[in-house]
């Protein structure tokens, strides 16, 4: 939704090692920011920081909204965006799919803002129960993550249950005719859900979920417009540590640009998470793993290389925000 400084990380090695560092002869700044972002990230769409930061530097912000990760990582891979964030799975998936793409920052885990939810008069009862049954997700999506490390815990393969990849808005859709037995998904859906069809949560990534999405961006707009990255992270720094302290606030705000109740919006606030976390050799470990169990799965067509699309340590400190 909105997030703080990415500090320097102290010890990371890119594969990539001849990305060029920013130099005196690099190119001129972009004058527009082409941000994609999904719902989760609409406040800082609605306060409009970016816009009155980068307006006295002749700079704008275009906003793309996008359904899911992964449409957002197709349109970042053909130049459409710049920017963007996403969870932890949909970046394997386009890496595996030859994408070209950056990992700036980490989010913070919400773990409890993505849950696993059955019909509230539903046979499941336990995570053994998924065995067999219709699952919708978005696939490639952090969703899909919880999925699997859902039912790996509940001791079920993957093949055995019958997936339906679908988006939000489908799969909601799906879920309430009752042609799908359960659906995985994340707030504010999740929220909505909740509320307007009774769904029962079978279970929520607490305990689950380990890390986080992230922001990432095209390694050329990133290496080659380091003060613009730097910007964007200081400017939601500030809105992460107002909205860490105003939680009311921020569900007051969020409720009717999401046509969502003020309750939904304050349960969905309630169990978020503000923060970043750099890009350090920890984080690039965890996300390896979740690309060794996508290709363990056969779910991506070759074994992917995290670090690939990690920048060097100097890179990072040149629009890492002093905090």
């Amino acid at each position: 939704m909105i997030f703080a400084a990415c500090s320097s990380p102290s010890n990371v090695n890119s594969a990539n090692s001849n990305a060029n560092p920013v130099s005196d002869s690099a190119p001129p700044e972009a004058k527009i920011v082409r941000f994609g972002y999904q719902k989760s990230l609409i406040l800082l769409k609605a306060k409009g920081v970016l816009e009155k930061r980068f307006a006295p530097e002749g700079k704008s912000v275009e906003w793309i909204e996008f359904p899911a990760g992964p449409q957002l990582l197709e349109a970042m891979n053909v130049g459409s965006i710049d920017f963007g964030h996403v969870g932890e799975s949909p970046p394997i998936f386009a890496q595996a799919a030859g994408a070209a793409l950056t990992y700036v920052a980490g989010i913070a885990p919400s773990p409890a803002g993505s849950a696993i939810l059955v019909p509230e008069n539903s046979s499941i009862k336990q995570l053994s129960d998924l065995k067999g049954k219709k699952i919708a997700f978005q696939k490639g999506s952090s969703a899909h993550l919880l999925l699997v490390q859902a039912l790996q815990k509940g001791g079920v393969q993957y093949s055995e249950i019958e997936p339906k990849y679908l988006p939000p808005s489908d799969a909601r859709a799906a879920f309430v005719k009752g042609s799908v037995d359960a659906w995985v998904i994340w707030d504010p859906f999740y929220a909505a859900a909740q509320e307007a069809t009774k769904a029962r949560v079978l279970v929520d990534g607490t305990g689950i979920n380990k890390q986080g999405g992230y922001y990432l961006g095209t390694r050329k707009f990133v290496t080659e417009n380091p003060q613009i990255v730097k910007t964007i992270l200081e400017e939601i720094q500030k809105l992460e540590e107002w909205s860490q302290q105003h939680r009311e606030e921020v569900a007051q705000t969020l409720a009717p640009v999401l046509g969502i109740d003020l309750a939904t919006m304050q349960k969905a606030t309630s169990r978020r998470s503000f923060g970043v976390v750099p890009i350090d050799d920890n984080l690039i470990n965890l996300q390896q793993q979740v690309a060794d169990t996508y290709y363990q799965l056969k779910l991506i067509p070759k074994q992917v290389n995290v670090r690939d699309a990690v920048l060097t340590k100097e890179q990072y400190a040149a629009f890492s925000p002093k905090v």
